[in-house]
């Protein structure tokens, strides 16, 4: 690890306020048909949504696969749906093809926001849309307020977060990247995010796959942590290598490493089958030993 990524992730382990300027996608929802539809696309009940909260769901396909996850959270008779730059146009899409089929409309807000994730949950940020998740504070600010922001963080000396460090962030926290720990081969149960999932409301598309997998007592496989015994030879040198149980059975595969400073060992997250998931159990990849760990490493 480079010595300034990890003087700043030392400053940030220490409490100082960290920033990476992101691109994500902001769309708003809204009408008086907005719940009945939203509930037939996403895996989470947005009728249970109060003022101001916020839910983390997935948009599934018909067979029960991602299409993106979403945060939403309602904002009078308005809903928001944050989601990654990857997703964005997807999920608009995904919306827009309703509002023809009723009392329902969509705007793409996007354009209008500069979008940061901060470490620092308390910081308050005037006339910002906030969610709380990721690095600790996610926030849309107003692109005409956007310049003032950033020179306010550089005066109260907030680290600015470079990619690298970022990827050393988000895998300690275990937070999946769309595109790299899941994308649309991903069964939604298999990412295992506390809360993405309403098993009581009513049908949703890919909602009968998702709910056989749920009361058939487990998934298959899931997302989780791995601790390695050495780093790897090169970055990126395991991504995407599948992992071995101790009788050479296929037990899984590495999406994404790094190495983390707190722990002093190179960590990853993989996608492990059911029945290596216990926290503890000892893989092979390569000839390197992965021992599984519960997410997150540290947050």
């Amino acid at each position: 690890m480079k010595s300034e990524v990890l003087q700043k992730y030392n400053l940030i382990s220490a409490g100082n306020t960290g920033f990476i300027e992101q691109k994500r996608g902001l769309i708003e929802v809204s009408g008086k048909e907005a719940i009945q539809f939203l509930n037939g696309l996403i895996t989470n009940d947005v009728a249970k949504l109060e003022e101001n909260a916020q839910m983390s769901a997935a948009f599934p396909n018909a067979q029960g696969r991602l299409l993106a996850v979403v945060r939403v959270m309602r904002a009078g008779d308005r809903f928001l749906f944050e989601t990654a730059a990857e997703t964005h146009e997807k999920v608009f899409q995904n919306l827009f093809r309703f509002t023809f089929a009723g009392d329902f409309f969509v705007e793409d807000l996007s354009e209008k926001y500069a979008f940061f994730s901060i470490t620092n949950r308390e910081l308050q940020i005037p006339d910002s849309i906030e969610f709380q998740g990721g690095l600790g504070k996610d926030v849309f600010v107003p692109n005409e307020a956007a310049e003032d922001f950033l020179t306010e963080l550089k005066n109260q000396n907030a680290v600015d977060i470079s990619g690298e460090l970022y990827e050393v962030l988000r895998i300690e926290r275990g937070i999946p990247l769309y595109g790299v720990d899941m994308d649309e081969t991903t069964i939604v149960p298999e990412l295992g995010i506390d809360g993405l999932i309403s098993y009581n409301k009513g049908c949703y598309i890919g909602q009968e796959i998702i709910a056989r997998i749920h009361f058939r007592g487990h998934i298959a496989k899931q997302l989780t942590g791995l601790i390695l015994s050495e780093p790897p030879s090169a970055a990126g040198a395991l991504n995407g290598q599948e992992l071995k149980s101790a009788d050479g059975r296929n037990a899984g595969k590495i999406t994404s490493v790094t190495f983390s400073p707190k722990l002093e060992k190179a960590i990853a997250l993989a996608f492990v089958r059911y029945d290596y998931l216990a926290e503890g159990t000892e893989l092979k990849v390569n000839d390197l030993t992965a021992t599984v760990k519960n997410l997150p490493f540290s947050g």
